[in-house]
């Protein structure tokens, strides 16, 4: 029964990682792709349409990879390095001040908190109930 439990909280545990970045990708950023863009420019973000579509392929395909638990390490590293360059154009605290200082401050240490995520399963891996660890059984 323990090994059910690690498994089902593994599951949930990375489809809770996963949501927020596939449905940033499949709910704003495909449909709204030139309005997205065209923010992106606004904030200093070089190449613009070219990035946005790297953004959507990294979130989709990191999110569908941890999800799976399917070659979960490079999932991550992918969203991390998504996490990393949004973080820098989009949350630049230091820039603001006074409230917008504050607001940005919050949303950078969520990213930082997520960051933290992605090198955990870069570390650990997928865990329990993933193709990766059925992989390793299957293997042995």
């Amino acid at each position: 029964m323990p090994n059910l439990i690690q498994g089902l909280a593994s599951v949930a545990g990375r489809v809770m990682i996963a949501t927020i970045f596939l449905l940033s990708a499949v709910g704003n950023k495909i449909p709204k792709f030139n309005q997205v863009a065209n923010y992106m420019a606004s904030e200093g973000v070089p190449q613009p349409q070219f990035m946005l579509v790297g953004a959507i392929v990294f979130l989709i395909v990191g999110s569908v990879s941890i999800v799976l638990g399917y070659k979960a390490r490079i999932g991550a590293s992918l969203l991390l390095v998504f996490l990393v360059l949004a973080t820098y154009y989009f949350h630049a605290f230091w820039k603001f001040e006074g409230p917008e200082q504050q607001q940005q401050m919050i949303q950078f240490m969520k990213n930082l908190s997520m960051m933290g995520t992605m090198v955990f399963v870069i570390a650990n891996g997928s865990g329990a109930m993933s193709l990766d660890a059925r992989r390793v059984t299957t293997a042995a």
